[in-house]
């Protein structure tokens, strides 16, 4: 008996499971033990031209097709909260199981979908949502399951990893590479959600999720975006034998808790991820026993992400003809997520000074006083273009904003040229 899948979305993600369902029909089969018949396939725009796509399938009435007797299986990639949300709970509810990539869901509402696939005795499999082709999530949910993660470091976000990358090497400013990238393709018409951090904190959060065994919503994220990075913060990177990345941390704390963020930090470039160039994502994972781990390649596209979805389907596909489902979500460590003011950090600091004496001794005046220690200081420059640039050891991030503020307010600071976390030893 077939493997019957419903498809909800057939853009460029869409289009391609579409290509690979036809072209590896055979391997698929013998790899689940069934065939796969693509039954229907729901769409906005039915008159739109889509090479490949048989007609005959397509359907503008997403719930109905859902809600159809003969479907196994539900594959999502359309995107957003709602319908899709709508949708997904139906079939979870009634059994069937659903493949998605839908990233902003399952870090707004991911809980809703556990729920109803525990209800239903569905399987749920979202491999697609983190870093495309990166086979990611599964060895965090099943792999690593036996081992205690302490944290999770990533670039999962090409766009901006391209552009920080493009800043780096050619020492372009912000607009000059965004614009670049918007040329190339790797940037959206309205790159908003890539370039402010949206996307990669939807992503932080479904990492931590698995890795901490602890339900984490995008809320729950600190989040910062790259439009405030300057060349003359990649220069003073690349002074410092670093390089700037937007990251996505997700890491155990020392009371106990979890912290989750994303946002521009430097880091060494003998870091593995200071390599990681382009619109690529890699993603490094510290674990007690399986030691430092590390998963690269390709993280978004039609074909590496439809890779991601088919994947799920074969899965999907054997445990359904055994009669079983995969295994539960696991929450049960329920750890506190802590503010991002808790969190021991450390920073880079620019500032741009008076040239007068008293000067160095005041600003660590201030470091002291917030209880920041400073790790290293380098004073350049005369009369206009003095310039201090201070590198802290880790201290807690409310600790260290509170220095920058009153840094700000000193009258011989002329301007605070850079702020920037700094991660990595």
């Amino acid at each position: 008996m077939a493997l019957k899948v419903a498809l909800l979305g057939c853009g460029t993600v869409g289009a391609e499971v579409v290509r690979l369902l036809h072209e590896q029909a055979g391997d698929l089969e013998a790899r689940i033990g069934a065939p796969v018949e693509l039954v229907g396939i729901a769409v906005r725009r039915p008159n739109r031209v889509r090479p490949g796509v048989p007609t005959e399938l397509l359907t503008t009435d997403a719930l109905g097709l859902v809600k159809r007797d003969d479907v196994d299986v539900v594959i999502e990639v359309v995107g957003g909260i709602e319908p899709a949300r709508t949708w997904l709970v139906e079939a979870l509810r009634n059994g069937k199981s659903v493949i998605t990539g839908n990233k902003a869901l399952l870090a707004e509402d991911g809980g809703t979908l556990h729920d109803a696939a525990a209800e239903g005795g569905a399987d749920l499999y979202y491999e697609a949502a983190v870093a495309g082709a990166i086979p990611l999530l599964r060895p965090l949910r099943e792999s690593l399951h036996g081992d205690r993660i302490q944290q999770v470091t990533g670039i999962v976000n090409g766009t901006t990893n391209f552009i920080l990358s493009a800043m780096d090497s050619t020492g372009a400013g912000y607009s000059e590479a965004l614009d670049e990238a918007t040329v190339l393709g790797y940037a959206e018409p309205d790159p908003t959600a890539d370039v402010e951090g949206f996307d990669a904190a939807a992503k932080a959060a479904i990492l931590a999720s698995l890795a901490f065994h602890t339900r984490v919503r995008a809320e729950d994220v600190y989040r910062e975006g790259i439009t405030e990075v300057s060349a003359n913060d990649v220069a003073s990177a690349k002074a410092m034998g670093c390089i700037i990345k937007l990251l996505c941390i997700a890491a155990r704390t020392e009371d106990g808790g979890i912290s989750v963020r994303v946002h521009p930090a430097m880091i060494p470039r003998s870091h593995p991820l200071a390599s990681v160039g382009d619109a690529f994502n890699a993603v490094f994972v510290e674990a007690e026993a399986a030691g430092q781990l590390m998963f690269y390649g390709r993280g978004a596209g039609g074909a590496p992400t439809a890779s991601a979805v088919l994947g799920d389907l074969v899965a999907v596909g054997r445990n359904r003809l055994a009669g079983v489902r995969s295994a539960s979500e696991s929450v049960y460590a329920d750890l506190p997520v802590r503010p991002m003011g808790l969190v021991r950090t450390r920073y880079h600091i620019s500032l741009d000074v008076a040239d007068r004496a008293g000067v160095l001794a005041a600003v660590a005046g201030v470091f002291a006083k917030h209880d920041v220690s400073i790790a290293t200081v380098n004073q350049s420059g005369r009369g206009d273009d003095a310039v201090l640039v201070i590198v802290t050891h880790a201290a807690a991030d409310s600790a260290l904003a509170a220095t920058v503020s009153e840094l700000r307010s000193l009258d011989f600071v002329r301007s605070i040229a850079s702020v920037l976390r700094v991660e990595g030893d």
